[in-house]
Formats: C-alpha cells, structure tokens, sequence
C-alpha cells in the first residue's frame, strides 16, 4: 500500500509539473564558456538565464559531495600533477580516495582526452586561471544567495553519479544528497530541485525507501533504449516525473514525447551544444527550436544557457 501511494503522488505531482512553462538546464553550468562544475561556471550560468542548474555529484573520501562528471579526476583537473603516485592500478585517479581537503589543492580545467586534448579546443583555454572543486553545498549557497539578491527563483538539478559503485565502496550517496537538500531547505515538488540518475533502482529507492517526496527524473542513453519504449516510461512514471532521454533517442522516435506527457512525464532531452551539432542543423538555435517547438520537450540540457533562454524568448532562428 505505501508503494501504491507513494507512486500515487509521484504522478500527481507529474500532472502538475508538466503545466509548468519550458525550461532552461545550464548542463554542468555554462559549460559552453567556463570548465565545466566551476562555482565560476555556475555563476555564470545563473547569469545567462537558466532556469536550473545541473550539478553532477560524487563523494570524497571523508564524505562530502562534491560536483564533478566523473568519479574519476584525471580529465577534469590536473591531480596527475599534484598527486603523481595516488593513481589506482586500472590507471585512474578516484575522487572517493582523496579529502576534501586534498581535492581543494586541485584545479579545474576544461574536460580533455586521454592525450591531454580538450574535446572542445574552442572552449576555455586549458592552464588558463584557477578554478577548485566546488562542494554541493557551496552550489546551493550561491544560487541561494543570487535567488535573494536578484529576486529570481532558479532551482538545482542535480545528477547522482554512478551511486550503486558508491554503496559498493560503502558510501550512500543518495541518502547523503536528501540530507543536505533537507538542511537547505529542499523538501517537496515546490522547492524548485529535480534529482536525476541513470539507475532506475537508486531512484526507485529514493522514492520508496528514503521517502523522497522530490521530483525525480530518469535519464535514459541510447543504451538504455528499452526505457524508451511505451512499456519502459509506464515503469518509470511510477517512481519518476520525468525522463531525461538522450536526444537521439527523440530524433529516431519523436512519439517518445507523446508517450511520455500521456502518462504525465517530462521530458529533458541532453545535451544542447553550439560547437557540437548533429548533422542536418546549422545552428544551435535551430536545433533547439525543433526539440521545443516541433517534438514538445518541456526543457533542455545545453552548453550553451542564452541561446536557449534567447530560442524560448522567440528570438528569430538563424
């Protein structure tokens, strides 16, 4: 019966989210601009005009969320030079075996290659700066504080990471991330926060074990295809408000968005990038005017916050 009613809300509170106006997911922060999950990043991005901000979210080895993509440091900081000998033997540098304190002797830069090429070259310069590792906590401060400052109410999106590998290491990560949503203040749908994960059990858990009366998103990778079908989003709109499919996955099937708002899902497609744009777009406003407009997502995930926030302003698309 708990888990009948618990579904039952997550439903309801889906119906009442899908009513609400499109919206703008600065994808680890103004990513188009600044090394991505930068407090710099972020600020930046609340500037732009995003909606929500998306942090990814792992633990450090005395407990603390911090906001990286990756469990792993090596492409997004430069711990190979700071910390030569704390390489694990399958060659990568975990974020769960270093401090907070040790992490904050790191830098972030733009996300690079294996050869120490950045995938985006037209991006920030690499060695340019210094940006540390920012904590959830210090995220949460300052979208609090811009929010008081400015008037607006920008909210937080932000991704467990791998959190089954967590709990092998012993780490909770999700029980860890509703305690501080709680300390701050994040409690129901109203509070302006979505929790997204690609493990359809963490948000199942989330939802009938830790009581998370958030609302929940399932990301969906073209891996995950079977998630996509009628059948999938019946399972997920059980336990979530919404899926946050690869775009790709709309682009070869564009009913998944009707699928999905029949049975009262959002839908947040990923990723929306200027200088990363699949073939038959030639620019990124077009490509974002089609998801909006022609499939109906309800937001985006992007690069690039403005030219989204400038797309649903109805700017003219080049």
């Amino acid at each position: 019966m708990k888990r009948f009613l618990v579904g039952l809300l997550a439903l309801t509170v889906a119906f009442g989210l899908v009513a609400q106006e499109k919206i703008v997911i600065a994808h680890r922060g103004a990513s188009g601009y600044l090394p991505e999950h930068t407090l710099a990043g972020y600020a930046y991005a609340y500037a732009l005009g995003a909606d929500y901000l998306e942090p990814d979210l792992v633990m450090t080895k005395d407990g603390v969320l911090v906001c990286l993509h990756d469990i792993y440091l090596e492409r997004t900081t430069d711990v190979e030079e700071v910390f030569p000998d704390r390489r694990r033997p399958d060659g990568h540098f975990y974020a769960i075996d270093f401090t907070l304190e040790e992490l904050r002797r790191l830098s972030v830069h733009e996300r690079c290659r294996d050869s120490g090429e950045p995938y985006f070259p037209g991006r920030f310069p690499v060695g340019f700066s210094s940006f540390p590792v920012p904590t959830l906590t210090e995220l949460i401060e300052l979208v609090q504080g811009l929010n008081r400052s400015t008037g607006r109410r920008v909210g937080i999106y932000p991704e467990l990471k791998r959190p089954g590998w967590h709990l092998e290491q012993g780490y909770d990560v999700a029980a860890r991330l509703l305690e501080v949503l709680e300390r701050y203040g994040y409690r129901g749908p109203e509070d302006k926060v979505f929790i997204q994960c690609f493990e359809p059990a963490t948000l199942e858990r989330l939802r009938y074990e830790l009581g998370c009366e958030l609302p929940l998103v399932q990301l969906i990778s073209v891996a995950q295809f079977t998630l996509a079908t009628r059948r999938g989003l019946e399972g997920i709109a059980g336990y979530a408000v919404g899926i946050g499919p690869d775009k790709r996955l709309i682009e070869s099937n564009p009913r998944l968005v009707e699928w999905a708002h029949d049975l009262g899902l959002l839908v947040h497609p990923w990723t929306f990038r200027a200088d990363s744009l699949p073939r038959g777009y030639g620019s990124l406003e077009e490509e974002l005017a089609r998801f909006l407009f022609d499939y109906g997502v309800d937001g985006v995930f992007t690069d690039h916050p403005d030219i989204a926030v400038r797309v649903l302003a109805g700017a003219p698309v080049p």
